[in-house]
């Protein structure tokens, strides 16, 4: 069974940065992380899911979010199967909990941008930005 995990989440004021962490811990020697498409989601309080960015299988390839673009940067190093979302410039409005989501099929062409295209979630981080 995947399991995402997540962390880097904390208290920061706006302006200010933080770096998330997603690893994945996989007992099956069949699968690789560096095989699916990750995703960054994050959920306010009394709102839906919703997309921040996501990167493909071999990190060629981004999409984000409007709201983030230019303060975000997501990147993955398949070598040590860990994937970052750098945030600069934080708002308050940033302020959610943040989630990792793994693609459930391999090698996938097209970009995911729907958390409901996702197959596997950790447990979020708790990002609050103070204003």
């Amino acid at each position: 069974q995947v399991q995402m995990v997540e962390s880097g989440g904390g208290l920061v004021q706006a302006g200010g940065s933080l770096r998330l962490s997603c690893t994945a811990s996989d007992g099956s020697s069949d699968r690789s992380f560096g095989a699916y498409g990750l995703g960054w989601f994050r959920q306010a309080p009394g709102k839906d899911r919703e997309l921040v960015a996501v990167i493909s299988w071999s990190g060629s390839r981004t999409d984000y979010s409007d709201s983030v673009k230019g303060r975000f940067t997501i990147s993955r190093d398949n070598t040590k199967n860990v994937m970052w979302l750098e945030m600069n410039n934080l708002e308050p409005e940033d302020t959610a909990i943040y989630y990792c989501g793994r693609d459930p099929q391999p090698a996938t062409l097209q970009l995911k941008t729907n958390p409901r295209q996702y197959g596997f979630w950790g447990r979020g981080t708790q990002v609050t930005v103070s204003s």
